[in-house]
């Protein structure tokens, strides 16, 4: 009993800092939205559009669009214009500097960088055209938006928040997505760091499966994947292989969460508590297990155990 003391005190001297942090946050005020402006990235449908019409009931300032699409939020529909033209690129960018004349007149709160794009397929089957896609709308993007508001960010102490996922420490048939998140996590530890100075929180939203409560990932087609697919990839692998990768990757996408609005719940959160978390990790038990165990165990016995459940 007496040999156990010392690992029973460590274990305390580690929970006792979570505690009295759950119980300051529990007996914080939450903010008062009057007079604060929020700017969200891909508001036009899932997570983003749920927290924009969230956020317009909740009292925060509507922002005009400035030339953009129309929505609640006046959010820029990123995804539709990063990582195409260069045309679209500088609308974009004559967009945000639109934006920022607005803003410098109003209270700008807060920055949700939301927007970002999906696909299934093994490291192979994807062109360099759509990595670079991936990457210039998932994180160059988000990078942009961030660069382009920071003056104003710190001028009023505000909020960044970034839609990252629990796909950021493992992947399952979509590494192409969990690199672009991987990639937003490490970016956000930087900027956490360097923003405490400016009173600036930086916080990151990481979703388990929510695939139904959004458009970010339709279920796949085998038939799409194995034409998109390049000769060399089709002398390797062969249709009944995309096949069941499809099937297994689609029977996951099915048991997505079609509760959006537990992910939303963390975003206010992140923009409203006096005392907000650097990450929110909204998942099933199972989901937050496997993360556990990815960063606990050795690299080599995840490996082992993620190529025995996908031999499955």
């Amino acid at each position: 009993m007496w040999a156990a003391a010392p690992l029973l005190l460590l274990l305390l001297l580690f929970l006792l800092p979570l505690l009295l942090a759950r119980l300051w946050r529990r007996r914080a005020a939450p903010l008062e939205p009057a007079g604060r402006a929020v700017l969200i990235t891909g508001c036009d449908s899932g997570f983003g559009h749920l927290l924009a019409l969230r956020l317009h009931r909740l009292g925060f300032t509507e922002i005009p669009e400035c030339g953009g699409p129309r929505d609640p939020s006046a959010g820029i529909r990123q995804e539709e214009t990063a990582g195409k033209a260069e045309k679209n690129k500088r609308a974009l960018h004559a967009h945000e500097k639109c934006l920022l004349r607005h803003f410098s007149s109003v209270g700008f709160w807060g920055l949700v960088n939301n927007a970002g794009i999906s696909t299934f397929g093994e490291t192979g089957w994807l062109s360099m055209e759509k990595y670079e896609k991936f990457a210039d709308v998932n994180l160059l993007g988000s990078i942009r938006t961030t660069l382009a508001f920071l003056p104003l960010l710190r001028k009023y102490k505000g909020r960044i928040v970034f839609m990252s996922s629990i796909v950021a420490y493992f992947s399952l048939g979509n590494g192409i997505y969990s690199m672009t998140k991987a990639a937003i996590e490490k970016f956000c530890d930087a900027l956490r760091l360097e923003m405490k100075k400016f009173g600036v929180r930086v916080c990151i939203i990481q979703p388990g499966n929510y695939a139904r409560s959004t458009k970010i990932q339709p279920p796949v087609s085998a038939e799409e994947i194995w034409n998109e697919l390049s000769e060399e990839e089709k002398a390797v692998y062969n249709k009944e292989y995309v096949q069941e990768w499809a099937n297994f990757f689609n029977s996951i996408l099915s048991k997505g969460s079609t509760n959006g609005n537990e992910v939303v719940d963390a975003m206010v959160d992140a923009l409203m508590s006096p005392t907000p978390k650097a990450r929110y990790m909204v998942a099933k038990l199972t989901e937050k297990a496997l993360v556990f165990a990815c960063a606990l165990f050795p690299t080599v016995v995840m490996d082992s155990v993620l190529s025995y459940a996908l031999s499955k």
